[in-house]
């Protein structure tokens, strides 16, 4: 049965902290919606009901580009280990780039900032919890040690990889990756 709660308790904050994954979802008013799986150590709760996380650099940026037309972002996690649960946070996100003010701030909060393309800072208004029953049960063997090596082993700045393959989502929306112009 699911139950809703209108913050992040704190047995939510030690689930979500204990999950090696979470999926992103966005939509823009028209056009496709976006969901995206999400790892490494990216993630942090800031508070009952504000949640951080760090979008590396990728092949695609459906997320910017669907925030700023709509600002509304759900995340989910679910357990794929023992006990089964699935928990989901509405709210609505700004993205924030490593030109904004208060990046370095915010960065800091995260390890490793190479190839940082935005930090979403999500206002959470409501947490949803349901069993997860029908979600198998899986073993991690490990993170992948690939995104940032390959990053770092192109020649070219991240920002041209950005300026090629960032500043527009599917649907053709503007992300604002390389600023408001482009």
């Amino acid at each position: 049965m699911a139950k809703q709660f209108d913050k992040i308790e704190d047995s939510h904050r030690a689930f979500i902290e204990e999950q090696p994954m979470f999926f992103t979802g966005t939509a823009a008013p028209e056009g496709r919606v976006n969901v995206s799986p999400k790892g490494m150590d990216s993630l942090r709760v800031m508070g009952p009901n504000r949640i951080l996380w760090l979008n590396y650099t990728g092949s695609g940026n459906e997320t910017a580009g669907h925030l700023r037309a709509l600002n509304r972002m759900t995340l989910m996690w679910c357990s794929f280990g023992k006990r089964p649960q699935i928990l989901r946070a509405y709210g609505t996100a700004r993205t924030l780039h490593p030109r904004d003010d208060n990046w370095n701030e915010l960065i800091a909060r995260f390890g490793e900032d190479y190839a940082a393309r935005q930090i979403y800072d999500m206002q959470v208004e409501m947490v949803q919890t349901s069993c997860g029953y029908a979600v198998p049960q899986m073993e991690l063997t490990g993170d992948r040690n690939i995104l940032l090596p390959a990053l770092k082993a192109k020649p070219e700045p991240v920002e041209d990889y950005w300026a090629a393959k960032n500043t527009a989502t599917i649907d053709g929306l503007p992300t604002g990756v390389l600023g408001d112009n482009e």
